[in-house]
């Protein structure tokens, strides 16, 4: 079974650009072999990060995340049996706030500031397609 599993965490203190680059090419290696997909956003200290691949697969790798000391408050946002991934091409792409993605980042909040830990599940599945259309992932 096909899922889709969004999940919000907050950043436990300041992470360079390397540590996140580090972050991302180690998922990118270890969801290529288990033929997981995704992204993962950054935007004010908050991580929302989207995995697609089998439901036991996704569930055992949102659960290895839980005690990385690097983010505290993680919390499912969004799980579903989905028919396609729309992070398709990606093992595990990187979307930052810049200037050009803030009116995407907006166009799904109702805040003016990001906070994923108020959207619904619709709206963060529209983000990520609107995202993945839009910006390009790190590649390793």
């Amino acid at each position: 079974m096909l899922i889709r599993l969004v999940y919000a965490s907050r950043s436990t203190g300041m992470l360079s650009p390397m540590d996140v680059k580090d972050i991302v090419r180690s998922s990118q290696r270890n969801n290529a072999e288990l033929a997981v997909t995704g992204a993962l956003m950054l935007s004010n200290g908050i991580f929302l990060q989207c995995l697609e691949g089998d439901h036991l697969v996704v569930n055992t790798l949102y659960h290895r995340t839980l005690p990385d000391p690097r983010h505290r408050e993680p919390a499912v946002l969004s799980y579903a049996e989905v028919e396609q991934r729309l992070c398709g091409a990606w093992s595990m792409g990187l979307v930052t706030t810049t200037e050009a993605h803030r009116p995407i980042f907006l166009k799904y909040s109702a805040q003016a500031e990001f906070d994923p830990y108020q959207m619904r599940p619709r709206a963060l599945e529209l983000l990520f397609a609107d995202m993945v259309e839009h910006a390009r992932p790190i590649t390793a």
